[in-house]
């Protein structure tokens, strides 16, 4: 029989809705203040205001490193800007992709543990951005750290593929395919470097789970010399 007293959607650990909410908080107002509801005249330029104040600019972050200078409200770009996105859509996707793996990544791995890989594939992803020669575009939106997400799931399946003596490299198809995907849109409709920023999230978020997954590095080797 049907549980009539079953919630209508499946329940998501808190953690998820701690990193969700400010995302579509943020895209709220700055998408009300576009339209002319909130804010008036000043609304408009909400979404200017924000990207000035939180995106990752890889010349600024050159130039606090060459002066080892590190002001808080710079330093803090290495995260801040996984949560202000170019419009809705934007936002809505990376909002979608955070739902649904955090919920497989959380399920798992405890609260402190999600928090490591979604902040640490943002860095992460920056740092990959900034390192490619000549490049002064701006970074800005989740990507890299929902990427980081998918990396953590990578490594869930990825352990156990392993522990069933199964092709563990099956668990990279996901990410083969969001890049694939992300790289042809890029060709066609002509992008940027931002997948950069993205591979380097992903890849920050599979290694970080070997640290931060419950068990660790221990339980991978107990689970491949099980099989």
């Amino acid at each position: 029989m049907q549980d009539r007293n079953a919630p209508p959607l499946n329940p998501l650990p808190m953690i998820v809705w701690v990193l969700a909410l400010p995302i579509i908080a943020m895209e709220v107002v700055l998408s009300l203040g576009a339209a002319g509801i909130a804010g008036g005249l000043e609304g408009a330029g909400w979404r200017l205001e924000a990207l000035e104040r939180f995106v990752f600019s890889p010349p600024l972050m050159r130039q606090m490193i060459e002066a080892e200078v590190y002001p808080a409200e710079h330093v803090m770009r290495l995260v801040s800007y996984v949560f202000v996105h170019g419009g809705t859509t934007h936002a809505l996707f990376v909002v979608v992709i955070l739902l649904a793996l955090g919920k497989m990544v959380g399920e798992v791995f405890r609260w402190w543990a999600v928090l490591v890989v979604f902040f640490g594939a943002a860095v992460a992803g920056a740092l990959a951005f900034m390192a490619v020669p000549g490049n002064e575009a701006p970074l800005y939106g989740g990507y890299p750290a929902v990427y980081g997400l998918i990396g953590g799931f990578t490594f869930l399946l990825w352990v156990n593929l392993a522990a069933v003596g199964a092709n563990k490299y099956r668990a990279f198809s996901l990410i083969g395919f969001l890049l694939g995907i992300q790289l042809l849109f890029g060709v066609i409709f002509g992008g940027g470097l931002e997948w950069v920023a993205d591979l380097a999230g992903f890849a920050a978020g599979f290694l970080l789970s070997f640290v931060v997954s419950p068990g660790g590095w221990g339980r991978v080797l107990a689970k491949i010399r099980a099989r």
